[in-house]
């Protein structure tokens, strides 16, 4: 970490800007992954880093000659954001460190030098008294509301919103920069875990909004910065792979206009604000950001030509950039493959497996099947002309068979292989071949998993009826091809009569995948179980990982 400040001065502003660089830098390809609005042109997480390196570069171009004051330090972050904003989240972002600038700029803070200590709530050596918490407070204000007045229709759900969350709680926050940070970021958090309900595309998608990341990576800098302390990572919540456009929406215009268009601009107060009248008459995602002479303006339009024009109009406008959107987005496009398997998989440790194996993954949790959207939007993902779906799941049949409907629908072969396990998935996964035909490769899965004899360990939550008797509350049951095979009050014990059963009729693996609150213990007695009584007979064992049953048990 470079050199930490102690106050809300320059050098906090310097180290500010080159921790919201490397936050972003390191989620700059998951946010991207998960860019879903206004576009879904997988560069959210590049504008912002890019806009952030042009603003850290210009801060440290204000340290070259002279050390520079406070007001000089925010001042060329916001301006080096202004000038190397890119897309419509790098445009927004720079106008929250405008807005910022405008009251740190304003004057001195004062009491700079009286460190105070600061709770758990931030932690540590405050950044200066009281009134240089409130100055911060105000400045975040003042972020969210410029931010708000730059954008020609806020939408909630997006970075506006979880800048304001975040202002809010700066407003409240103790006394003191870095509580008044740290209420910042942690309420920023929060706001950006809410977004995919206050926005429809984000909730279809799974996943929170890309530039509210951003948001959140920013304001965790700035408490480290004003801190002095380290921040784990904010995982960024989406998808394992790209959000991809509906394949059936690739032309340009389907979802809205088919161009970005942005340039820098040299302009007066009054003609900006026609400016911004036509442009959006001739489009959408307007954001004009920017003041004193200098703009930068960012629009979605179908006329790229007349976008420019109108801004020949309003002054001089340079560095112009045209994107289509119809391009951009078969650039970013994988090339489909051949074949791929996507597998329901009820566990995440099975997950990881099943992944680095090829598969796509959809994650099934205790009560909470997918339902055929999911399984459709897993064969979205997995981008191939031909798929193997395993729903590893007896009751997901109808739901496999669904997903397989829709997508063959859209043009994709797909086989359902009509595995009850996760154990019969892995045996099926095993013989996967996807250089062999279509036709061979499901037949010789759907054999594998056929030869796998399938049991499972779980625990009944009441009592009840069952195909091996009554059952109580708390019972270990032993489950063999999907029925209760045997009812037990001990899970070593039940295991191996389970085991014992399955091996009875033979067999040459036995696969134990253990559940993460089943001890290595449990594995180790039925390794050796399988080593005394079946010599012939080879034993794997996997860990479940969270959301798997205790035990399951595959035998080959």
């Amino acid at each position: 970490m470079p050199h930490v400040p102690p106050t809300l001065d320059a050098d906090a502003v310097r180290t500010w800007s080159s921790l919201a660089l490397t936050a972003l830098g390191r989620a700059r390809e998951d946010i991207d992954a998960i860019n879903v609005y206004p576009v879904a042109d997988g560069d959210t997480g590049t504008n912002l880093y890019l806009t952030a390196e042009a603003a850290a570069q210009a801060v440290e171009d204000a340290f070259a000659v002279d050390p520079p004051s406070l007001a000089d330090a925010v001042r060329a972050y916001a301006h080096g954001a202004l000038i190397g904003a890119r897309g419509n989240s790098g445009t927004i972002l720079a106008q929250l460190l405008r807005g910022m600038a405008e009251v740190l700029a304003a004057g001195p803070v004062a009491g700079q030098g009286d460190a105070q200590t600061a709770g758990q709530a931030g932690g540590g050596a405050g950044a200066g008294t009281g009134e240089a918490g409130r100055r911060l407070a105000d400045a975040l204000a003042r972020a969210a509301e410029s931010a708000y007045e730059a954008v020609a229709h806020p939408v909630e759900g997006t970075m506006l919103t979880v800048a304001t969350a975040a202002a809010r709680a700066a407003g409240t926050a103790g006394e003191g920069a870095v509580a008044v940070a740290w209420s910042a970021y942690d309420a920023a958090r929060t706001a950006l875990e809410k977004t995919p309900g206050q926005l429809g595309v984000l909730g279809r998608a799974g996943v929170v909004d890309a530039g509210g990341c951003g948001v959140v990576a920013v304001l965790g800098a700035l408490w480290q910065a004003l801190s002095g302390r380290d921040l784990d990572p904010e995982p960024v919540r989406g998808p394992a792979v790209p959000v991809q456009p509906d394949p059936c929406e690739q032309d340009a215009g389907a979802d809205g206009p088919g161009y970005e268009v942005l340039f820098l601009l040299e302009a007066q107060d009054e003609p900006v604000e026609l400016l911004r009248e036509r442009l959006d008459a001739l489009g959408d995602s307007l954001v004009v950001v920017g003041g004193e002479g200098l703009w930068n303006v960012h629009v979605h339009v179908d006329d790229p030509g007349a976008a420019v024009e109108a801004g020949i109009e309003a002054g001089r406008p340079y560095r112009i950039r045209i994107t289509h959107f119809a391009d951009q987005r078969r650039a970013a496009l994988p090339e489909r493959v051949q074949r791929a398997v996507v597998a329901v998989v009820p566990g995440e440790g099975l997950a990881g497996l099943c992944a680095e194996a090829g598969a796509t993954c959809v994650l099934a949790r205790p009560g909470e099947p997918p339902a055929p959207a999911e399984l459709l939007d897993a064969i979205r993902r997995a981008h191939a002309r031909e798929v193997v779906l395993l729903p590893n799941d007896a009751e997901l049949r109808h739901t496999a068979a669904g997903a397989a409907e829709r997508a063959r629908a859209e043009g994709v072969r797909v086989a359902v292989i009509p595995t009850r396990s996760a154990v019969q998935g892995l045996a099926a996964l095993a013989v996967h071949d996807p250089d062999g035909s279509f036709d061979e490769d499901v037949v010789t899965m759907t054999s594998a998993a056929g030869a796998t004899r399938y049991g499972e360990l779980a625990v009944a939550e009441r009592q009840s009826f069952t195909s091996a008797g009554i059952c109580q509350a708390g019972d270990v049951l032993g489950l063999i091809d999907g029925d209760v095979a045997l009812i037990g009050d001990e899970l070593t014990a039940t295991a191996e009569a389970v085991l014992a059963r399955m091996l009875g009729s033979g067999g040459e693996l036995v696969t134990l995948v253990l559940g993460p609150e089943v001890p290595e213990a449990l594995a180790d007695r039925l390794e050796a179980y399988v080593r005394e009584r079946h010599l012939a007979v080879d034993t794997v064992v996997y860990q479940g990982g969270r959301h798997s049953a205790p035990l399951l048990i595959g035998v080959e």
